[in-house]
């Protein structure tokens, strides 16, 4: 089972008047890169929410999303410094003996004096409040992990799909390949013959040359380790986990061998042949880059 990179997954849980909502989204990218946003009261969980999530991910860009609303009544509280109004309330008083003024203070002038009524908002649980997020987080990762399979399946179909089209270009280079061979000594035959018409052939120096030319444009090893990498993109295709660099890595090694016997073709059907292996190869490599 193999996964896609792009995924995406949500979440909402409402506990006790306190709701956590999480919201994923990736797009496909060499390694894990993690964008987190969530509100500042929950910063200090920032590295414990990244590494949670390397339990459902392993590659890809992420960004995810997670809010905090508490719905009590009781989010804050109202904080009264006595000691602060009662050197407010000093000052004054003595403000009105030394410069003879009248004493006009009230309570609620008092109260309006910096930092005599504060309203301070209640620190939440720690504890409580991460189990609280890892809920939403794993209601969340796990949606998210299974956009990415749906998608892995559909990747994983297409290039079983793909490395058939393949197979078959290799089976035609294969058949083709000694026909080539055959054809060249009858035209070497037919021209010597033109131009040595009253002359003996000597068969010798034309199985020479064809052997030569048949050397020269021998496809063999490259036919063979071709289909040896197909089978084994096929196998990593049935791997659990993180296998697109494998993948990728070997989608590589198929296209060098494309380009080998390309190189070596003196044969229009066989060049059109690896032209079309070159092609396809180049399509399961894109599709590889969305492998996690």
């Amino acid at each position: 089972m193999i996964k896609s990179m792009t995924g995406f997954g949500r979440s909402e849980v409402t506990e006790d008047n306190r709701k956590i909502s999480a919201e994923l989204k990736s797009v496909n990218h060499r390694y894990l890169e993690v964008n987190l946003r969530m509100p500042k009261k929950l910063n200090f969980f920032d590295a414990a929410v990244r590494t949670y999530l390397k339990k459902y991910m392993n590659r890809g860009k992420i960004d995810i999303f997670i809010n905090y609303e508490d719905l009590s009544d009781s989010q804050s509280a109202l904080l009264y410094n006595e000691t602060l109004a009662g050197e407010y309330l000093k000052y004054l008083r003595q403000m009105q003996q030394t410069f003879s003024l009248t004493d006009d203070v009230t309570v609620t002038q008092l109260s309006r004096y910096p930092d005599v009524l504060v309203m301070e908002e209640q620190t939440a649980d720690e504890e409580e409040l991460w189990k609280l997020i890892q809920r939403a987080l794993d209601e969340a990762c796990s949606h998210f992990v299974e956009t990415r399979v749906a998608e892995g399946n559909r990747l994983h179909d297409d290039i079983l799909h793909k490395l058939d089209v393949i197979e078959q270009g290799i089976a035609v280079i294969e058949k083709r390949s000694p026909e080539i061979v055959s054809e060249y000594r009858a035209k070497l035959e037919d021209k010597v013959k033109e131009l040595l018409s009253d002359v003996q052939i000597d068969e010798g120096k034309i199985a020479a040359e064809v052997v030569i030319y048949a050397d020269k444009i021998c496809t063999d090893e490259e036919v063979v380790r071709l289909r040896s990498h197909v089978t084994a993109m096929r196998s990593a295709l049935e791997e659990t986990e993180g296998v697109g660099r494998k993948l990728d890595f070997i989608a590589q090694e198929m296209n060098r061998e494309a380009n080998t016997i390309l190189s070596k073709a003196n044969d229009i059907e066989v060049s059109n042949c690896a032209i079309g292996l070159k092609t396809e190869i180049e399509k399961v490599r894109e599709q590889i880059q969305n492998i996690e």
